[in-house]
């Protein structure tokens, strides 16, 4: 049960359907400005990843606290910033032909938004300046600091920014680099690697502004590292998940001010054998990765899970008895960005009451334009 002392307490639930993904927007704005806080380097500013809450109304919290830039993945989060008019629009994910027509037709749409995006290859950059046929295509360098996912490594990104600047109207405005390899719990570690990362990227914007003689911007930092960005000059920093938080990441970084701002509504269906429940809790209703344990139970003290299925999920407790099938519980997401991803509404809390839903246009593959 959810103990009316809980801050995730609400009395009203019989009105929302189980699996449900409940969102708290007091506790998301508190995340907000405590990402703010944050923010100490002289010119530096808040540039958060979108992917985590993937709706309008989180986007509209942070504007109106003076956020203006964000970074996205796909192209519909990219039309989402174009739909809530957000200045300038990062899209950290490699264009291929597929998306040039949907982001012709953002630019020519949401016109206060700037839309940019990024690249680690020239044949990539010359796809662009083929398709726009010349005119103004702003670019980031994707720089590869140790993921190995995507990006170009440093010693390589001189070589592609001197043929990039042969391509009039393809504008190189930054750098852009993700660091999801920096997640040590301890601090000092991940202090350590962001400094050496920071460093590097440093010298390499010294190179790049000399040869293009102009400014750059440096785009940089998941949510595990940028607090330690955050204390430079001129970084632009791209957080994505503290604006919902989750168990994974609250367990591994307990100094960070965030709390988790949404959480599953779920409810026993069944009482199998005297140690067992079974929830509608399956992986259709909380991301599948990581493995096992993908959600923790606050108000039960004692479980084990023992299996998960499509809209089942087992676990074993000290005694059955004193649960009852039908009762509600509240459980945190291991990982909240896929979880989001599931779910075409978030149920919204606030006074304690269920008021309404939030949509999710995000989650979509295709954009409305």
């Amino acid at each position: 049960m959810i103990p009316d002392t809980s801050p995730y307490y609400f009395n009203n639930s019989h009105q929302i359907n189980s699996p449900s993904l409940l969102v708290y927007p007091s506790i998301i704005g508190d995340n907000i400005d405590n990402a703010l806080k944050l923010i100490s380097g002289e010119n530096s500013f808040l540039y958060p990843h979108v992917k985590t809450i993937k709706s309008k109304e989180p986007l509209y919290m942070a504007m109106q606290r003076g956020i203006r830039s964000f970074k996205c993945s796909t192209i519909v989060e990219a039309e989402l910033l174009g739909m809530v008019g957000a200045e300038h629009a990062l899209i950290c994910y490699q264009m291929t032909e597929d998306k040039m027509e949907p982001l012709a037709a953002m630019k020519s749409y949401y016109q206060a938004t700037s839309f940019a995006t990024v690249v680690d290859n020239f044949d990539s950059a010359k796809m662009l300046f083929d398709y726009f046929n010349g005119t103004s295509v702003e670019v980031y360098i994707d720089v590869d600091v140790g993921m190995n996912r995507t990006g170009l490594s440093i010693n390589k990104v001189p070589d592609l920014v001197e043929k990039i600047n042969q391509l009039k109207g393809l504008t190189i405005v930054g750098l852009h680099s993700y660091d999801g390899h920096v997640h040590d719990s301890d601090q000092e570690l991940r202090k350590k690697d962001t400094e050496e990362i920071f460093q590097k990227l440093l010298e390499l914007k010294d190179i790049v502004q000399a040869s293009l003689s102009r400014k750059l911007h440096l785009v940089l930092g998941g949510s595990p590292s940028f607090p330690f960005y955050a204390k430079k000059s001129d970084v632009s920093c791209s957080p994505g998940t503290f604006f919902l938080w989750d168990y994974g990441y609250g367990k591994a970084f307990p100094e960070l001010p965030f709390k988790p701002a949404a959480l599953i509504l779920t409810r026993i269906i069944s009482k199998p054998t005297s140690r067992t429940l079974c929830f509608d809790l399956g992986y259709k209703a909380v991301a599948s990765d990581p493995p096992q344990p993908r959600l923790f139970f606050a108000d039960i003290p004692e479980y084990e899970i023992l299996s998960q299925y499509e809209e089942h999920l087992v676990i074993l407790v000290p005694d059955a008895s004193i649960y009852k099938v039908g009762e509600k519980f509240l459980a945190i997401p291991f990982h909240i960005c896929p979880t989001v991803n599931l779910y075409d509404q978030l149920a919204v809390i606030e006074n304690q009451k269920f008021n309404g839903f939030w949509e999710v246009p995000a989650r979509k593959r295709n954009t409305a334009i």
